[in-house]
């Protein structure tokens, strides 16, 4: 296998940042960090494209950052998938196998997982994941792997990630575009989880928020697989906004603060101190204090999270996360953001850094990269599975289930 062969490119394009991180797979199955490139976002609302060139030109200048890195080329690349378009689905179906029980084989798997993935969908949608949750065969439920087991009646409950077919398909454009092939797409938070969840977590029950610039993504997960996706329309870009109104100062200057001053849990703080701010135009800069900050950024935070309690409640799922929130994406660094959410569900709550690539960096290991790491660890966990580069649900869902097994 030459160098070339053993990268894996991660595309994390999002509405703040795009960046380009390539993993080099190891004789040993793991998997060694080899370069980041990273460039501003144009183009993007709210992880849709709304300027195809811009996009272009933003995708190009970070593959092109780290190409330069490794000295190769880059020809291919995960994408994640994120957006207010993503939506998931929990379904339910299954096969008889035949007129007498049996042995269960793969084959009789994906035709049950493939019959309860089987709903209605809008024209405009397409299929981004089938995760399977659970089979049931005959009187027997909960079953994580049903192959080389006895039966008749084989069903599968799956969760079915699904996007909008236009947004997915003007992101891979851009890519394309920009000179390089798309491997596989992948929705973002999903690709987060395998950088940022322990397995313990998964298993008892969390919630993960990659809180990106203009969305906050959310998976819940229980009994080791998902049960519940969604998007939420707020994100850090929201905050940035709301400190350049309040404040009466530029954007650029807004988004200094929040990363430097700002607390999003008036609690913590200690001291009222004094902080000198830019003002918008030639008018002179202008002394605000910090509980200000808080005032303004505080509301926006108890927002983002009632949604969260909100979209949990909707997915069921609200009782079944004793893990509590695992906060990953450049938004998670808020302070305070932990410590409020900690108060408003009665749970814990981490930020978490992306884990997995050997040769990281701590200034690289910071959880606005989590998407990027988590999809190249997908992409060699794809790739050790099933021997190649699968495509489409079918080996998505190989994928998974090779995973879980």
């Amino acid at each position: 296998m030459t160098k070339k062969e053993r990268h894996i490119v991660a595309l994390d394009i999002g509405s703040t940042k795009t960046c380009a991180l390539i993993g080099e797979l190891g004789d040993d199955g793991g998997v060694k960090f080899a370069a980041l490139g990273a460039a501003e976002s144009k183009g993007w609302r709210k992880g849709q494209i709304v300027n195809l060139d811009l996009a272009v030109s933003s995708i190009r200048r970070a593959v092109e950052e780290a190409e330069t890195i490794v000295g190769v080329p880059v020809e291919s690349a995960l994408i994640g998938v994120a957006g207010t378009h993503v939506r998931g689905v929990n379904s339910r179906g299954g096969i008889t196998v035949g007129g007498r029980p049996r042995d269960i084989q793969r084959e009789d798997v994906r035709r049950a997982v493939e019959a309860a993935r089987g709903i209605q969908l809008p024209e405009d949608r397409e299929v981004l994941h089938v995760l399977p949750q659970e089979f049931f065969l005959d009187a027997q439920d909960n079953i994580r792997d049903a192959i080389g087991m006895v039966g008749q009646r084989l069903e599968a409950n799956v969760h079915i990630v699904t996007a909008c077919g236009s947004a997915t398909q003007n992101i891979v454009t851009a890519v394309n575009r920009a000179g390089v092939r798309v491997d596989d797409t992948v929705l973002e938070p999903l690709a987060s989880a395998e950088a940022c969840l322990t397995q313990d977590e998964r298993e008892l029950g969390c919630c993960l928020l990659d809180i990106g610039g203009g969305t906050t993504e959310l998976l819940a997960y229980s009994g080791g697989v998902v049960r519940h996706t969604a998007a939420i329309p707020v994100g850090g870009d929201h905050f940035t906004n709301d400190l350049a109104v309040g404040l009466r100062t530029p954007i650029d200057e807004a988004e200094k603060i929040k990363r430097e001053q700002a607390c999003a849990f008036r609690e913590l703080l200690k001291d009222d101190f004094a902080i000198e701010i830019a003002s918008v135009g030639d008018r002179p800069p202008r002394t605000v204090f910090a509980r200000m900050l808080s005032d303004i950024v505080e509301p926006r935070a108890q927002e983002l999270l009632m949604l969260v309690r909100d979209e949990l409640r909707r997915g069921g799922v609200e009782s079944s996360i004793p893990a509590g929130i695992i906060l990953t994406g450049g938004g998670a660094r808020l302070r305070g953001f932990c410590e409020l959410t900690e108060k408003i569900f009665n749970l814990p709550a981490r930020v978490a850094v992306p884990r997995g690539l050997s040769g990281m960096s701590e200034e690289d290991s910071q959880p606005e990269y989590a998407t990027a790491v988590g999809l190249v660890l997908y992409g060699a966990r794809t790739r050790r599975n099933a021997g190649t580069r699968p495509s489409g649900w079918v080996g998505k869902f190989k994928s998974m289930f090779a995973g879980a097994s």
